[in-house]
């Protein structure tokens, strides 16, 4: 495992507020950063907005406001979801800022020197939705699949053009050196297919623009939204600037499975195109649906994200996205199935056994874990669990490293049980009880540790209810194998997970 992890979610269109989709991305780019720094890499994880798009213009104007008073209203509105959901980026890069610009302008000489970039005209369909140009065999019944209600339009223009073309070979090559270069596999075989049906170059300007980065010496140009867009996963490491290297190339792109082609193919042309590394994986998750349906504000299938963040709270929303829908496939947010595992997996799980666990260690043994280390079978069960957590969450699979975790959970209510420390203190055996309440103590730490990149809040109120200092999220690996528990002072507090949350509401 190396020690840099740079890792990027896809910046996102200031077209309206934060909608589930967008809080599923970030939130399991997220977990994978705070896994990571958990695992002691050095990471760097960075979010955006994509701000050139001619959207903004016409939004802007329906909200009587100029297009930059526009996208700093939106950028503020993300920001704030991204805020109550403890999302840990590093850096929030915006395309309008200046340091976006140089990068842009630098890649365009770069492509351009090579002999990648000509000018022409382009002739056919575009999708406002998307800010995309189609192809005829892109469209359901003469429509944008992902914008139905949408007209699309025909346009024909003046513009230049990147030789996508000249790639295709390059392409495959990458796809075959590397199976895990974009995952999962069906996405794959997805890009795969697509590039082996045959590239056309693609159109990267746009004429009689008022919005987005001039094109370099013909202000009668605009860089394409879509082009600009992707630089910024290398603008935000400081390129051109000396010392980008020490980030670039990425670690990982976290993205929509609507954009694959442009992330997995045209990206790393670009890339190729100006003499530059290509990312090292790229990582398709599925959609959110509500109910079996797609979340769409003009069908009426909805859910306001402040509104399932409130329901039980935000680290709760964070754990049950990432338990319930696949991180490499799609899946379903219903309230029922929420508040299911808000009560069995928080509320009667999680919680429960913490408050037991602290409640016994401080009946039983003057409020401090025993200073014993001998294993146990718990212990034994634990260090199983761990191997296939580190598994999963190696290889990205978010939902199956939570399902590890609540194994030990399940197994560690089911040790308090077996192990009765109740009796146990009442018929005097006192070498037993303290094996048995070191043996729970260190398997809540273990739960905290492995559950602190889904739920960085929660996990910190057990962390310090544990006596133990400071906060998992700056832990190291080595106190999931051997936690420092022996010895703390424990602290009774309130329910991390309030049955009184568990509320009923119709959605």
């Amino acid at each position: 495992m190396s020690e840099k992890f740079y890792i990027t979610t896809a910046i996102d269109y200031p077209n309206g507020e934060p909608h589930i989709g967008h809080a599923f991305e970030k939130i399991g780019a997220d977990c994978i950063a705070r896994y990571r720094r958990l695992r002691g890499q050095r990471v760097h994880f960075v979010m955006g907005m994509d701000e050139n798009s001619q959207n903004v213009v016409d939004l802007a104007a329906k909200a009587n406001l100029s297009p930059q008073e526009w996208i700093d209203l939106l950028a503020d509105r993300f920001r704030a979801a991204w805020k109550k959901l403890s999302i840990s980026y590093d850096d929030f890069i915006r395309t309008t800022e200046e340091r976006h610009r140089r990068a842009v302008i630098e890649l365009l000489r770069r492509i351009e020197k090579r002999g990648y970039i000509y000018r022409g005209t382009y002739r056919g369909y575009y999708c406002t939705g998307c800010e995309a140009f189609k192809l005829e065999k892109d469209l359901a019944e003469g429509r944008c699949p992902l914008h139905p209600t949408l007209e699309i339009r025909w346009v024909e223009e003046p513009n230049y053009f990147f030789k996508l073309s000249a790639f295709a070979e390059p392409l495959l090559e990458i796809y075959r050196n590397d199976p895990n270069y974009v995952r999962p596999e069906s996405k794959l075989n997805e890009i795969r297919n697509v590039v082996e049906g045959g590239l056309q170059d693609q159109s990267i300007s746009r004429a009689r623009l008022s919005w987005g980065i001039p094109w370099p010496g013909d202000d009668q140009q605009r860089v394409y939204v879509w082009f600009d867009a992707l630089i910024n996963y290398l603008s935000a490491t400081g390129f051109p600037e000396p010392g980008f290297e020490e980030l670039w190339p990425a670690d990982l792109h976290i993205i929509g499975p609507d954009i694959l082609r442009f992330h997995a193919a045209i990206w790393p042309a670009m890339l190729m195109a100006a003499e530059l590394p290509v990312p090292k994986g790229i990582w398709s998750h599925g959609w959110v649906n509500f109910s079996g349906r797609r979340f769409s504000k003009t069908a009426g299938v909805k859910v306001e994200l402040n509104q399932a963040i409130e329901r039980h709270g935000p680290d709760a929303f964070r754990y049950f996205l990432l338990r319930e829908v696949p991180w490499d496939g799609s899946g379903d947010f219903t309230w029922e199935r929420f508040d299911a595992r808000y009560e069995a997996d928080l509320a009667n799980g999680y919680g429960n056994l913490t408050s037991r666990v602290v409640a016994m260690t401080a009946r039983y043994c003057a409020a401090t874990v025993p200073d014993t280390t001998e294993p146990t079978a718990l212990d034994n069960f634990a260090l199983e669990v761990i191997q296939n957590y580190r598994k999963a969450m190696d290889e990205h699979l978010l939902h199956q490293g939570a399902q590890e975790v609540w194994r030990l959970v399940d197994r560690a209510n089911a040790f308090v049980e077996e192990s009765a420390p109740w009796n146990l203190a009442k018929s005097g055996s006192t070498g037993e009880l303290r094996r048995a309440l070191s043996a729970l103590a260190r398997a809540v730490a273990r739960i905290t540790l492995m559950a602190s990149p889904f739920m960085p809040n929660k996990t910190k109120e057990a962390w310090l209810a544990l006596g133990l200092p400071d906060d998992p999220g700056r832990a190291n690996w080595e106190m999931i194998l051997k936690p420092p528990v022996g010895g703390k002072s424990v602290t009774r507090g309130s329910p991390l997970f309030p049955k009184a949350n568990a509320q009923r509401v119709t959605a």
